[in-house]
């Protein structure tokens, strides 16, 4: 019988550190939560294998040459050792390698021997638990077409599965069915038994109620990622994996293991090089390889991936000493959060967060390293996730949102309905986007979980970001009086062993209550994200009542104040008091951007130093002069370059594919030094501009001849002084310190900026008028951290994304974009300080500019 579960354990602080700064020293100042995503690899990982590389060569593993025979004989060294691994041998399984875990579930479905419905014999059966991947999920489609039926399980369903006796002439059906389960849900981490695999092969749980013989899948992807698997004792029939998942490198490498018992009756149709004995080319014959791994590993196997798992093997073990000692580190970590974070409470008493979980977090057995949730306010209503993981974003915090690849979860922790799936996706939410509420109710959850390099300082800085960005100064005195005490007085034996055998365990360290409570003594320099609800009712209250404004008594006209452009993307603003108009927007708007030596285009969210870049264009010199301080001014010319030598390369901005060239390596060489690492900068094709980046946007005339600059998501973007002035009074009183309106101006790096009556009422608007041009509103502009980043420094400060989702009610909308109505707006143009805007309202009923003190209604 089994002694009680071991107290959580966790490395002493002092060895990871060490370890931290030895092989992790790429996460200095970040705290990276999504283990369950992807884990990280190890410096010395990535030294062993490259040496290797260096040392030997390795050849195709299908020839016969020395460096093939080579490569060969360390791909079966490698087997062998992920056999070790598992606790197992070559006589029970069978290493497949695959792509990654998807692949190998999907060369299950395919090669399992299933009996169709229509035959005489009982047709097969394909359950899977409903808390499975979407991976596991989508393998029905294969069985739909092999007309064989698929029945989702829930599991509480499978534990009342007792009762589903098989009549004893029954018994000897030897139809084959395969019931799919995690080892650990990556939605929330629960640890669903093992001894699941023998009480349904041995018929003591049942699935659904038919005669025939059980296989079965267990989805492990998620579980070896922190926990030993020991298959000498849980002998699985499949075992799909991905190998990121424990090691962080290399992606897209993953295996099948195969029961050998089972591996006969496999069937496969496709064959591919490598995988058969001997075939025909002109007759139907073909004759598969005896190994089992050999006939199903179509084609070359990644075989240098496949020898950088030897040296994931040996660096996971040195550093950490092996998978038990993963999975108690990882789990202390887990259970310390989850009790601190499931005390927050509000000064009302409602709780801070929502835990999605089946578990205490009491015992490592039947709970993994994630923990699931989401954020709510003192009403007890849900903050999106989307807006948690931006506020996470701001203090370097890494997690992951939505529903993890795991709807079924998803909908039994939230409560989603079918009909809302379906409801959800008519309303335009799809798998992986930002919607995070609809109607109120959330659309996913926020996950954070923990790996081996996790520390105890990692879970500290997310759990202080939750208490400065969501309580109070009362609030958080209250905490530190009922909870923090409680919460540190566990303690851990310390004679168990750590990652490093000269350093013992330590117990939970005093480190809540000592920086804790110096965190929350500080409270009132802490960044804040939600006021005392007093203030924040009255922001809102304040918002609430020019937000629409019905009815104007002696307004004056609403007129352009600002005009800006940004050359280059994330540079620094341009400011001009007129300027041509082009189909793309403002001529020369965000033609230009950097991007690292990978092609990837890089922003002020990580080159802060970006703002200090200054870009004006010279009209009459046909130039771009680009200064920064410390360097001398460097030029471009406004002409393209259309030469039969320009190599046109496609890049991507958010979601749109764009054409673009290089500008040559002088001007890269200049941002190279300015920025400290390789770039260059890159500048859009005009003569696939509208065929590349158009923006297919509901409600306008027409959207052929719409294209789109390297701007994010529209023509241009514009801001109201009444707004800036609102937000204003509430950012200073937080920083008290007094601010500029033109500071806060640059921070919101709009093209067009407008002097208008009343705060916010832009959002009302559906269209509006400057002199010739016509531009559709086409929605608000949901703001990211780049506006905490002071324009003239490069400085970051939280504070500014914080009390704008305050001030908006948990919102981080300011400012509205625009795109040209082509059918209405004559080109070219010109947009000049001191216009006239005419709205119109989403009501289509258009805004008269007052031309006496009569009062003008908007009806």
């Amino acid at each position: 019988m089994a002694g009680p579960p071991l107290p959580p354990r966790a490395a002493c602080p002092a060895a990871l550190r060490s370890l931290r700064q030895r092989e992790f020293p790429r996460l200095r100042g970040i705290t990276y939560l999504d283990h369950a995503g992807s884990a990280l690899f190890p410096e010395s990982l990535l030294k062993a294998f490259t040496d290797d590389l260096r040392s030997n060569v390795y050849g195709n593993p299908h020839s016969q040459n020395i460096s093939s025979k080579l490569t060969y004989d360390t791909i079966e060294h490698v087997r062998y050792r992920i056999l070790q691994h598992f606790n197992t041998t070559a006589e029970d399984y069978t290493v497949i390698f695959t792509s990654g875990c998807t692949a190998a579930l999907k060369l299950v479905a395919e090669a399992f021997p299933w009996i169709p419905e229509g035959t005489k014999e009982t047709s097969s059966r394909f359950c899977f638990l409903t808390d499975s991947h979407t991976s596991v999920v989508g393998m029905r489609g294969i069985t739909a077409l092999m007309n064989v039926l698929s029945v989702p399980i829930k599991p509480k369903e499978l534990l009342l599965s007792e009762e589903n006796k098989i009549p004893a002439e029954e018994q000897n059906c030897t139809t084959p069915h395969l019931f799919s389960y995690p080892a650990q849900s990556n939605f929330s981490g629960t640890k669903y038994p093992l001894s699941w695999i023998q009480d349904i092969k041995s018929g003591k749980l049942c699935p659904v109620n038919i005669p025939g013989k059980w296989f079965v899948l267990l989805d492990a992807a998620s579980y070896v990622s922190s926990s030993p698997l020991d298959l000498g004792v849980h002998q699985a029939d499949f075992i799909p994996i991905s190998f990121y998942k424990i090691f962080g490198f290399p992606t897209g490498l993953g295996a099948l293991l195969v029961n050998n018992r089972i591996a006969p009756l496999l069937r496969k149709t496709y064959f591919g090089g490598g995988t058969a004995a001997a075939y025909l080319a002109g007759e139907d014959f073909y004759f598969p390889r005896k190994s089992i791994a050999e006939r199903f590993e179509d084609g070359t196997v990644s075989f240098l991936d496949i020898i950088a798992l030897k040296h994931g093997f040996d660096v996971l073990e040195k550093l950490t000493g092996g998978m038990e000692k993963i999975k108690q580190h990882t789990f202390a970590l887990a259970h310390y959060t989850y009790n601190v974070l499931s005390t927050l409470k509000y000064a009302n008493g409602a709780p801070v967060v929502r835990i999605y979980s089946d578990t205490d977090f009491s015992n490592p057995d039947v709970q993994g390293p994630i923990i699931n949730f989401n954020v709510l306010d003192e009403n007890g209503e849900v903050i999106g996730f989307s807006q948690v993981d931006k506020m996470a974003s701001l203090y370097n915090i890494h997690v992951r949102t939505g529903c993890f690849c795991n709807t079924g979860a998803c909908q039994m922790h939230l409560g989603i309905s079918n009909e809302d799936i379906q409801r959800n996706l008519q309303a335009g939410h799809v798998c992986g986007d930002d919607i995070d509420l609809l109607d109120g109710r959330p659309t996913g959850s926020v996950r954070i979980s923990f790996g081996y390099m996790s520390s105890f300082e990692d879970a500290q800085t997310f759990l202080k970001f939750i208490i400065a960005t969501r309580l109070s100064k009362s609030d958080t005195e209250i905490l530190v009086q009922s909870s923090v005490t409680k919460l540190t007085t566990e303690s851990v034996p310390d004679d168990l062993p750590s990652f490093s055998n000269a350093d013992k365990l330590c117990p939970l360290p005093h480190i809540l209550d000592r920086e804790l409570k110096h965190n929350l003594s500080a409270r009132k320099m802490t960044v804040n994200w939600q006021p005392p609800e007093a203030e924040a009712e009255s922001i809102r209250a304040a918002v609430s009542e020019t937000a629409v404004p019905t009815c104007r008594r002696g307004s004056k006209p609403i007129t352009v104040t600002n005009i800006y452009l940004y050359p280059i993307k994330s540079c620094s603003a341009f400011e001009v008091t007129e300027w041509p108009v082009g189909n793309q927007g403002l001529l020369y708007d965000r033609n230009w951007m950097v991007v690292n030596q990978n092609g990837v285009c890089i922003t002020q969210k990580q080159e802060p130093r970006l703002c200090l870049v200054n870009p004006s264009i010279d009209l009459k010199q046909n130039i771009m002069v680009i200064e920064a301080e410390g360097m001398d001014p460097i030029s471009v010319s406004l002409e393209e370059n259309t030469g039969k030598e320009t190599v046109i390369c496609e890049s991507k901005v958010c979601s749109h594919r764009v054409k673009t060239y290089d500008c040559g390596e002088r001007i890269a060489g200049w941002f190279s030094t300015f920025l400290g690492h390789p770039c260059h900068l890159i500048r859009q094709s005009s003569d696939t501009r509208n065929k590349s980046h158009q923006k297919n946007t509901k409600g306008l005339a027409s959207a052929a001849n719409i294209s789109l600059s390297l701007v994010n998501e529209a023509q241009y973007l514009l801001i109201n002084v009444a707004s800036i002035l609102q937000l204003k009074e509430h950012v200073s009183a937080r920083l008290e310190v007094p601010l500029e309106i033109e500071e806060l101006i640059q921070r919101f790096r709009a093209n067009i900026v407008i002097s208008a009556p009343e705060s916010f009422e832009e959002e009302e608007w559906a269209e509006i008028s400057i002199g010739s041009l016509r531009l559709q509103v086409v929605g608000p502009c949901s703001r990211c951290q780049i506006i905490c980043i002071d324009q003239q420094s490069g400085e970051r400060n939280k504070e500014f994304l914080q009390s704008l989702s305050a001030a908006r009610g948990r919102k981080t909308n300011f400012g509205i974009y625009l795109m040209n109505q082509p059918l209405h707006s004559s080109f070219p143009d010109v947009l000049s300080v001191g216009s006239e805007v005419i709205p119109v309202l989403k009501e289509n009923t258009e805004i008269q500019p007052p031309t006496s003190n009569e009062e003008k209604c908007s009806g």
